[in-house]
């Protein structure tokens, strides 16, 4: 397997750096609760084996590179578990991030036949890689990462496009694409919920 190249970048992404019409996106914080946790890291792959890392010092957010790739409606967004990720985007950034893909809700639409929608197991099936989850629970806060938090974070979005393209497959098989595609447009409206206070309420329940 050739090496996965990762570049960290300190509080935005460099001027010009292009990374095609589909991108890998995931977020690090200090925890799950968006209203208290802040986003301190942003990882982003074209699903060519280079993961770029925006690091964030402290709680400045200006990042207008990002925001623009962010919020170019031109370039596809692919999330594991966008729900949170898009909320903590527009929290922290004020940016509203679509178009979205979500590989968790595709694998939960395709996958019927098991309750195992994590990265990691959706990964090692599809695709046959092993990949570690041992830093999930760390200090993403810290002033310096250390190599094994970075390419954790990086593991993150470098096979989201691959997974993709698998995922696609089973739900035009199955005729789940049309239901895919409609949840991945409600997403935005998911998350603004959840920062609303919704987060744990059906609004759609009797």
């Amino acid at each position: 397997m050739i090496k996965p190249s990762i570049t960290l970048h300190k509080n935005d992404l460099p001027e010009g750096l292009t990374l095609g019409k589909s991108i890998a996106v995931d977020t690090e914080t200090l925890g799950l609760n968006l209203n208290r946790d802040r986003l301190c890291l942003v990882q982003l792959s074209a699903g060519d084996g280079r993961a770029h890392l925006v690091q964030f010092d402290g709680n400045d957010y200006a990042a207008p590179h990002l925001k623009a790739l962010l919020a170019d409606r031109s370039i596809l967004k692919i999330f594991h578990f966008a729900r949170f990720d898009v909320a903590v985007l527009e929290k922290n950034l004020g940016v509203l991030t679509e178009p979205i893909y979500c590989t968790k809700i595709a694998s939960k639409l395709a996958r019927t036949y098991t309750d195992r929608h994590g990265l990691k197991d959706l990964v090692g099936e599809l695709l046959g890689i092993e990949i570690s989850k041992q830093q999930q629970s760390s200090d993403w806060a810290a002033k310096e990462l250390s190599q094994q938090q970075i390419s954790y974070a990086a593991s993150d979005v470098l096979h989201l496009h691959a997974l993709k393209d698998k995922l696609e497959v089973m739900l035009y098989r199955d005729r789940r694409h049309e239901l895919a595609e409609a949840a991945f447009r409600f997403l935005p409206i998911r998350a603004r919920l959840d920062l609303a206070g919704f987060a744990g309420e059906d609004i759609f329940s009797h």
